[in-house]
């Protein structure tokens, strides 16, 4: 069982650089009044924060930092399991985190994250959502059991039945399975390959013994047949060098022709402008009797003179286009010649890449096939050592088959494990063994909060909730007083069970604003009788703006206050 002392904190949220000091065990029951934004609910950040390094509420954790004072954000507290005394020191601006068991500093060397998982796995053994689930109820912020998704429903009833040993042991156990997988694997490839290599090697002795004088035969016959198909594609090679030759030659001119068909093709053009001008002109005397310059008539003589040279001008250059037009026609002509040219030449180049390539795997071929020849004779005078290494391979491999067996054995185990350790197995059990108790205590609670119904969960956490006539509804169906003692009972249940198996127990509980909002006065009434019925060894902490009402009910008050803009409690 966790028991928890003392919390102190300062600059955390409306909190000052004095640190707020609270005693978790001096009082079975503490009522927590202010009016809104004293700082009643701080309690709960600095609870989590301290434990969890993140607030209760939806903040980033930069916001939890007083932002009058902006830094020196610290929050301690001091707790107990069984004999050891613990105490937590977290702070931000500067950053901080301790943890002391028993007075003495927890070595730091580990990164954060690794500190937070030694604090959560080791010491409170317990998560924040459990945490949360069983010590926590009543904040906006807050996610009840029956919102909770269906995994994140289980995983913390596991939690609670402290049986999420079996899921550590799953994944170790899904470790072993792989790494018994690649030692199946290794085995029965190294099985594999020993006795490919003994077939391997009774087939060399037998060669040795029978045929080995054939067998180099054939492959100096096979390395002759390759000799003469290697001098043959290097023929073929010569012969494609020398067309590939002639190719490259009828290419040479290209640069030149492409030259004189871009001269041309400019030739061209100024041809034709210069028709075009003459062509203008020529007009210009038709349609025109005065110069347009000066102006001055122009007489039919010089009219008839001017169309006459530009006609015999146009009729000229008119030629000269035909003459250019049958060149240029030409050049095109060869140089489509010439790109035909060049593709066949790409592909001359190609099929030479071709030969080479054939000749080069040939040549390896060749290479490879000596070196059989010279193993081949080589173990003529090793037929002793050939042996040696069958039988020395035949040892290992009896020594593989054996660790097959072992091997097939503790897969067997693994298997086994594996059943019982899966979802179906002895969590399912263990859960169903537990359901009815639960259901039994839920439905307890349920009636002490004077809500009649009758709640069931079953081994999936699916709830089922009849009427006393019977009618079946969910969660969602009802009004939120009546949800409020759905949680509550749910909360009072987890408790219970937790205390039962010794998994999350603590003294402390802490309910927010649970009277204000949800539940009228009668309930109200069902739930404080409910409160005092508790365990005595539980400090209950109830958050609440109805000081009036409940002020006498309980047997310490906290007043919390603001004082210059600073959250403090009232003397």
């Amino acid at each position: 069982m966790i028991k928890f002392h003392t919390i102190r904190y300062k600059n955390l949220l409306s909190t000052g650089d004095k640190f707020t000091e609270i005693y978790l065990d001096r009082h079975q029951n503490t009522l927590i009044l202010g009016e809104n934004g004293a700082g009643k609910s701080t309690i709960l950040d600095a609870l989590c924060f301290s434990l969890y390094g993140k607030g209760f509420r939806n903040l980033k954790k930069e916001l939890l930092i007083n932002s009058i004072n902006g830094k020196g954000m610290v929050v301690e507290i001091e707790f107990s399991i069984g004999l050891k005394s613990y105490k937590v020191i977290r702070g931000m601006k500067p950053n901080k985190f301790e943890i002391y068991v028993d007075g003495e500093l927890v070595a730091q060397d580990a990164s954060v994250r690794d500190y937070q998982e030694y604090l959560e796995k080791n010491i409170l053994k317990t998560s924040y959502r459990s945490f949360t689930q069983v010590a926590i109820l009543g904040s906006a912020n807050f996610v009840p059991f029956m919102q909770l998704k269906a995994k994140d429903r289980r995983e913390l009833v596991e939690d609670l039945l402290d049986i999420s040993i079996f899921s550590t042991m799953q994944n170790i156990l899904r470790h072993r399975v792989t790494n018994h997988i690649n030692d199946v694997n290794e085995n029965r490839h190294g099985i594999e390959l020993l006795e490919e290599r003994i077939h391997g090697l009774h087939n060399q002795l037998k060669a040795l013994q029978q045929n080995r004088d054939e067998k180099v035969k054939r492959y100096k016959k096979t390395v002759d047949d390759t000799d003469k198909y290697i001098n043959e594609l290097e023929e073929k090679m010569l012969f494609q060098a020398g067309e590939l030759t002639k190719t490259e030659e009828s290419l040479s001119g290209r640069g030149k022709i492409l030259e004189t068909f871009d001269k041309a093709k400019h030739s061209m053009s100024n041809l034709e402008s210069e028709r075009a001008r003459s062509k203008r002109d020529k007009q210009f005397f038709v349609d025109n009797d005065h110069c347009s310059v000066c102006s001055q008539e122009i007489s039919d003589d010089v009219k008839t003179k001017q169309i006459d040279l530009c006609e015999h001008k146009v009729e000229s250059v008119s030629k000269k286009i035909h003459v250019l037009n049958t060149e240029l026609s030409k050049l095109e002509q060869t140089l489509r010649e010439m790109s035909n040219r060049e593709q066949l030449l790409s592909e001359q180049k190609r099929r030479l890449d071709e030969l080479m390539n054939e000749v080069k795997t040939n040549k390896k071929y060749k290479t490879k096939m000596l070196s059989e020849i010279t193993e081949l004779e080589k173990d003529l005078r090793q037929n002793d050592d050939v042996q040696g290494r069958i039988d020395d391979a035949e040892d290992i491999l009896d020594r593989l088959h054996k660790k097959k067996e072992s091997l097939s054995t503790h897969g067997h185990y693994l298997d086994i494990a594996k059943l019982l350790l899966k979802d179906q197995g002895v969590k399912e059990k263990i859960v169903k063994q537990y359901v009815p108790v639960m259901n039994k205590l839920i439905n307890k609670y349920l009636a002490q909060l004077e809500f009649y119904v009758g709640f069931e969960l079953n081994e999936l956490f699916e709830e089922t909730i009849k009427s006393r006539f019977r009618d079946v509804f969910k969660y969602d169906n009802f009004s939120q007083g009546e949800k409020m003692r759905i949680d509550l009972s749910l909360l009072f249940t987890w408790r219970s069970i937790a205390r039962m198996k010794n998994s999350m127990s603590t003294n402390l509980l802490i309910l927010d604003e649970v009277f204000d909002s949800s539940l009228d006065v009668s309930g109200t009434e069902d739930f404080l009788k409910l409160l005092g019925s508790i365990e005595t060894e539980t400090n209950a902490f109830i958050i609440s703006h109805k000081g009036d009402m409940l002020y006498d009910r309980f047997e310490n008050v906290l007043k919390f206050e603001k004082h210059k803009n600073f959250s403090r409690i009232a003397d």
